[in-house]
């Protein structure tokens, strides 16, 4: 049984590390929630911990999930996501018009390995490993001459984090944790050669592979019962530095440097009754933090900026242009009910901000991360004693932003982003 355990949980790490785990443009290009359980909550689950893939999201909560291994797998699809230009180009000098129509991505299905692992120490304690990934910046625009001129355009980010926590009771009801991580990315652009003029450096803007980056941060996290019945948690994730991506030192501001920002959540756990939980949580992710990702496009354009003279604010300078997102709010609401025969059924809802401001759609048509709401349902059913299986159903209905292309004349063309995703996860539990 330790023989077939160890295979798996290998199978399952390598697996993690192979397969593209970019798309999941749900909340940014955070994931609405981290295993399958946390998900049929819409990802409400800081102060209900239940696996071992709490770890992230509470580190605290791994000391009251005991021993046990969580291997699982999503089947996610972000379509059809699309942009739509409207209004011819006015080509005039010094502008920068797309071709008027409609234009979908291709990749639409992905596979999301996860898996965590948690021994406990002694009664108090425990340590434990969680293994799971982020993304949401990946298109692909087929087409000629393409999206920006270029040919196919698009980009692809992967992110893959490897957390290893210890947890300790602080008494019988509440509890910290922390958790070292370590992160690894993989990012690749294609089609933006004319943005040329716009670099510092163009042999690094554009159609240079595969480029890879690593880091690390730290997610902290304590919980405990307020009163009978009622837990309160609260964790909070560093802003994660990472290496650059010197094959786009050209095209991310500070010389490709891509750092993940930091998050902070706060949540209730409330036990309505002795079969069912209500759960609520406010997560807040720090997007304009991170200057590749929250600097606008603006810094290109504005008659102070990059076209200006600054060359500070050109692609690649230590204020270049880059997506202009802003700061993520995100409420999120569970319940959770118990049956008979082994039965635990979940569902959810979230709502979150618009991380795109409608002044920033010309760049984020190859980022469109314009999801605000995600409904979702899930349930467990218990095989045997120290078995179960946990399934997690999400839809995320279809969201929009439009503004004007800023690179061309005021009122001469709009851009609209578009999505629809779902996704569908399963996986086993194994206690001992």
């Amino acid at each position: 049984m330790k023989r077939t355990m160890k295979s798996l949980l290998a199978v399952t790490v390598s697996a993690a590390l192979c397969t593209p785990i970019a798309a999941m443009a749900t909340n940014g290009y955070f994931a609405h929630g981290y295993g399958t359980k946390n998900k049929g909550l819409a990802g409400a689950g800081v102060a209900l911990p239940q696996d071992s893939m709490i770890a992230a999201t509470n580190p605290a909560g791994m000391v009251f999930v005991g021993n046990r291994l969580d291997v699982g797998a999503a089947i996610f699809s972000p379509n059809p996501r699309s942009y739509t230009v409207t209004g011819n180009p006015s080509g005039a000098p010094g502008t920068f018009g797309l071709a008027p129509g409609k234009v979908e991505s291709e990749d639409g299905v992905f596979l999301i390995p996860h898996f965590g692992r948690n021994w406990m120490l002694d009664a108090n304690s425990s340590v434990g490993v969680t293994v799971y990934g982020n993304g949401g910046m990946n298109t692909e625009y087929k087409g000629t001459p393409g999206t920006f001129g270029a040919g196919t355009a698009g980009v692809n980010l992967e992110q893959l984090f490897v957390g290893v926590t210890y947890a300790r009771k602080i008494n019988d009801k509440a509890s910290w944790g922390v958790t070292p991580i370590l992160a690894y990315q993989r990012f690749k652009a294609d089609g933006l050669a004319n943005f040329a003029p716009f670099s510092l450096d163009a042999n690094n803007l554009t159609n240079n592979g595969v480029s890879t980056s690593s880091g690390y941060g730290l997610k902290l996290g304590v919980q405990g019962e307020a009163v009978p019945g009622v837990t309160l948690a609260a964790s909070y994730q560093s802003k994660m530095s990472m290496s650059e991506f010197d094959e786009y030192s050209g095209l991310f501001a500070e010389k490709g440097d891509f750092d993940i920002p930091a998050t902070a959540t706060l949540g209730v756990a409330w036990a309505t009754s002795t079969d069912t939980v209500l759960t609520l949580d406010l997560q807040k992710i720090y997007y304009s933090t991170i200057a590749s990702i929250a600097n606008p496009i603006s810094n290109l354009t504005s008659p102070t900026g990059c076209g200006g003279g600054d060359t500070t604010q050109c692609l690649g300078g230590s204020n270049g242009a880059g997506f202009g997102w802003e700061d993520m709010t995100i409420l999120k609401l569970g319940y959770q009910w118990a049956t008979n025969n082994g039965w635990t059924w979940r569902a959810g809802v979230s709502k979150g901000d618009m991380p795109i401001p409608s002044s920033e759609v010309m760049f984020n048509i190859l980022a469109p991360a314009v999801m605000e709401k995600h409904f979702t349902f899930g349930f467990t059913k218990e095989v045997g004693t120290d078995n179960e299986f946990n399934f997690s159903a999400m839809y995320a209905p279809n969201a929009s932003v439009k503004g004007p292309n800023p690179m061309e004349a005021p009122g001469q063309q709009s851009i609209e982003l578009e999505m629809t995703q779902w996704e569908l996860e399963g996986s086993w539990a194994v206690k001992f």
